[in-house]
């Protein structure tokens, strides 16, 4: 069983700097891309960042030049650097993965529980 956990949430002031991390456990899988997305209440998961296997990353406008997705393949890990941060990225914050699962050669979605990150103004 494959799973996603991620940690580093909470309350920050506006200004200020979050690192979410997202591990991926389990066995029997290689990790292709990863992602982040987030979500607010009464409106839809937006994905905020991603990073593909080859490293390539991609970013919402609104945080470009403030967030960095980044990766460490050795731990199927993946990490969101938050700088400068805003009350309008008060958000819940998902980690997603597609997954190859080896022992079958199919190819699978996976997201974490989700971590709330709040901005004070």
């Amino acid at each position: 069983q494959v799973q996603l956990v991620e940690s580093g949430g909470g309350l920050v002031q506006a200004g200020g700097s979050m690192r979410l991390s997202c591990a991926a456990s389990g066995s029997d899988f290689v990790v292709l891309n990863m992602a982040w997305y987030r979500q607010t209440p009464g409106k839809q998961r937006d994905l905020v960042a991603v990073i593909r296997s080859g490293g390539s990353t991609s970013y919402l406008d609104s945080v470009k030049g403030r967030f960095t997705i980044s990766r460490d393949n050795a731990k199927n890990t993946v990490y969101l650097q938050m700088n400068s941060l805003k009350p309008e990225d008060t958000a819940v914050y998902y980690c997603n993965a597609d997954l190859r699962r080896t022992w079958s050669n199919t190819y699978h979605d996976y997201w974490g529980q989700g971590v709330q990150v709040t901005i004070s103004s």
